[in-house]
């Protein structure tokens, strides 16, 4: 299929569109200010390091007495309707004092700078590991630049250390490529967005998280459960937000905007990363993201002939410009992206040798608009316009395959209030064009999806108490007709500490079964794709409560929650079978068949003393599918390589000025599921199968920082320093082209060992 009116209808649409996000239309949260009392207070919260104001993301600014306000941008922005009988604001942000300021002129913009807890004098740029909003429905948490600095954090993928939620492993001993775990659910069921738009997805679910560098990221929303109707449909365990590094708009035109980041690590891997921008004049501005990254130093710590990591060079680029005026608001341009890896045996094993290699090129345009009305905060138009061409060639072994993905994405979306901002409603038009070209071997899969969609959410209001949201959409799939996604979130503050949430709503998405699962594909399994995949579809419900308290005369929070997923239908990847892999759907066979997962969760964050945090967590899930469907031997079991237990403990502490940090995390994860592959065992039932139990491991990273007045910041670190790795996570590796081989199935625990990385960061000084 070709798409040239595609890209003739974005580039003329990038001239003059936009994508609607956060800081362009934020959400009315207030209670019965009427329709009349329409001017808006804004304001921008930050703080003062080295000499420079920063803004502060996710600082939480709220009418004093009532729990009706907002959150900061990623500017540090905020602007919410004028209340009734009340003219103060509180805002507030996790390790700072909070300030109280008296709003006498709604006309005048508000500069608030915080301050840390210990004096006047000193700037603490410690954070809290991470962040509940407090406003927000959906129990979402911040990861803020604060907390991805307490790490290299070289890409999206390496940027959850210290988050107990979100958990990510190596899927295969060979490719590199990462997997993430949520809700006791792989990456494919997080609608996974870059500045609203749906990017980690298709062809790009396995090595996406390393498309999106660790310095690109201004900050990262992780919501659990079913996300609002208005980012799509996809959202089935969770919805992940990330907002890049933009155009500064709010520098002067004659100021420059410059950071430079480098990294190496003890086993040769070698990155830089380059963000700059310049105002134009007082609307216009543009910015530049560059990195370009590589490892060409073959690593074999187990000496089993095979490299634990692939070598790899990766080029990336975006290209962005920005128009903001009164009224009205765009962003548009390009990311360019180049990868190249090459995994397997070592090269002393020359042409004979077994070799995985993959090659992407990634090309995506994209543009923003949004139409603001300042005498009406609480209603405006934005239109989101994104297109995409994905093209990736790889081999295992002998095996070849080859993929190619082009996709359009456009979503329209209206806000405004019914009477007053009590009731609000978001409204608007989606399309999707998804156009996949898969070979595997001789194995074909091919389809496109056409998928319009309306939808509307309707947010009601009532002041320092409830807030319910209840979204519905309506999308018609070209392959599997018409699908209608209801979700439903409630806030109820019990007190201005405790809060409590509660959120159901469908999800469903279309499943690429080679692209999402390359980690089994390096192996001499004979692979099975016999029967029409259908739809994967599901329900989540969840509950949580988040208390801020007094811990022995310190401020302190817990969070706990639950979530339940239960699927009408997935896609199975079944390698019970040695030597086998099969693709079907869960019903296939059986109309009695079940998948689902339970997620627990308590964290408990606490500041014990001075500039020292600390976060305490335990995560546990139960995950079990139906197998064996399609051959009559239908089995609930527990999914593979899912701990059922995780702990995470992580301290962070600063001196002074912020001159030195120190950050620390242990965490233990419990054993999991493993395919049992013992030598001679030939599988034959699902009844009768043995199962195999990997063991618990404990994994403990850490880095000391020291910044200078200059602008420079250096820093040092190390991942695994307790040294643990799986000796020999790939099966019959001294016959790779034998009919035992399998590389990817038995990964359950770190395949490297120790490693110390150094690096420094470096923002000149005004």
């Amino acid at each position: 299929m070709r798409f040239s009116f595609i890209w003739i209808a974005l580039l003329i649409g990038g001239l003059w569109s936009g994508l609607l996000s956060q800081e362009t239309l934020a959400q009315a949260q207030s209670d019965s200010t009427s329709v009349k009392q329409t001017t808006p207070i804004r304001g921008n919260v930050g703080e003062t390091v080295n000499g420079n104001r920063v803004p502060l993301v996710g600082a939480t600014v709220i009418w004093a007495g009532t729990t009706s306000g907002t959150i900061t941008d990623v500017n540090g922005g905020f602007q919410l309707p004028v209340h009734s009988t009340q003219s103060a604001l509180i805002v507030s942000y996790v390790g700072y004092k909070s300030d109280t300021i008296a709003v006498a002129n709604s006309a005048e913009e508000i500069t608030v700078t915080l301050r840390s807890e210990r004096t006047l004098q000193e700037v603490t740029v410690s954070g809290a590991p991470g962040q509940i909003d407090r406003v927000n429905p959906i129990q979402t948490e911040f990861i803020n630049q604060r907390t991805l600095a307490k790490a290299a954090c070289c890409n999206l993928s390496e940027s959850f250390e210290t988050n107990a939620s979100v958990s990510v492993s190596y899927s295969d001993a060979v490719t590199g490529a990462k997997q993430i775990q949520f809700l006791g659910l792989g990456g494919q069921y997080v609608q996974t967005n870059v500045e609203n738009i749906p990017t980690v997805r298709g062809l790009a679910t396995t090595f996406g998280l390393n498309y999106i560098p660790g310095t690109w990221i201004t900050s990262i929303d992780v919501g659990k459960g079913a996300g609002s109707v208005v980012n799509g449909y996809e959202s089935m365990s969770g919805q992940m937000n990330v907002e890049l590094q933009k155009p500064d708009r709010d520098a002067g035109p004659d100021a420059n905007k410059l950071f430079i980041n480098a990294y190496a690590n003890s086993f040769g891997r070698m990155e830089g990363n380059v963000n700059w921008s310049k105002p134009l004049s007082k609307k216009w501005s543009i910015g530049v993201l560059g990195h370009a990254s590589t490892l060409q130093n073959e690593v074999d710590q187990n000496k089993d002939g095979f490299r634990d990591l692939p070598l790899f060079s990766q080029v990336n680029a975006i290209n962005r410009y920005k128009y903001t005026s009164e009224r009205f608001m765009a962003q548009f341009g390009v990311k360019a992206l180049y990868e190249d890896r090459d995994g397997g045996q070592l090269s002393r094993f020359g042409d004979t040798r077994y070799k995985f290699g993959s090659t992407t090129k990634r090309l995506e345009f994209f543009s923003k608009t949004a139409i603001l009305y300042p005498e009406k905060p609480y209603k405006g138009l934005g239109l989101i316009l994104n297109g995409l061409h994905h093209e990736q060639t790889a081999f295992f072994g002998y095996r070849p395959y080859s993929g190619q993905q082009r996709t359009f994405y456009a979503n329209l979306i209206y806000q405004s209030i019914i009477g007053n901002t009590n009731h609000a409603y978001k409204a608007g038009l989606s399309y999707l064009l998804d156009d996949y070209r898969e070979l595997l071997g001789a194995l074909q899969t091919s389809r496109t999806e056409s998928v319009p969609g309306a939808f509307i959410e309707y947010t009601y209001t009532y002041p320092e108490k409830l807030t319910l949201v209840l979204g519905g959409r309506f999308d018609y799939h070209n392959l599997f007709g018409a699908q209608w996604t209801p979700r439903a979130h409630v806030k109820y503050n019990v007190s201005q500490s405790i809060t409590l949430r509660a959120s159901a709503g469908r999800g469903f998405r279309a499943a690429n079964p080679f692209a999402e699962n390359f980690g089994y594909l390096v192996s001499s399994r004979a692979v099975f794709l016999n029967r029409s995949l259908q739809l994967e579809s599901s329900w989540n419900y969840g509950l949580s409560l988040t208390n801020d308290f007094s811990l022995l005369g310190k401020k302190a929070s817990l969070v706990v929650d639950y979530h339940r997923t239960n699927f009408q239908n997935q896609l199975i990847v079944d390698i019970e079978h040695p030597g086998e892999l099969y693709f079907y759907n869960l019903t296939d066979g059986s109309n009695k068949a079940k998948s689902f997962a339970n997620s627990f969760q308590a964290e408990l964050n606490i500041q014990p003393a001075k500039r020292l945090e600390v976060k305490m967590a335990y995560r546990l899930f139960d995950v079990q599918q139906s197998m064996g469907g399609p051959f009559g031997e239908e089995r609930l079991l527990p999914k593979m390589m899912v701990s059922r237990d995780r702990v995470l403990l992580n301290a962070g502490y600063a001196l002074p000025f912020d001159k030195w940090k120190f950050d620390a995390t242990l965490q233990w994860n419990g054993p999991r599921r493993i395919p049992y592959l013992r030598e001679g065992y030939v599988h034959s039932s699902y009844q009768n199968m043995p199962t195999d139990l990997s063991p618990g491991f404990y994994n403990l990273n850490a880095q000391v920082s020291r910044a200078f007045r200059t602008g420079w910041e250096i820093y040092l670190g190390g991942e695994n320093l307790t040294g643990f790795r799986q000796l020999n996570p790939i099966v019959a590796a001294n016959d790779p082209f034998g009919t035992r081989f399998d590389a990817g199935s038995q990964v359950w625990g770190p395949i490297t060992g120790r490693m110390v990385y150094v690096g420094f960061r470096f923002k000149p000084v005004n």
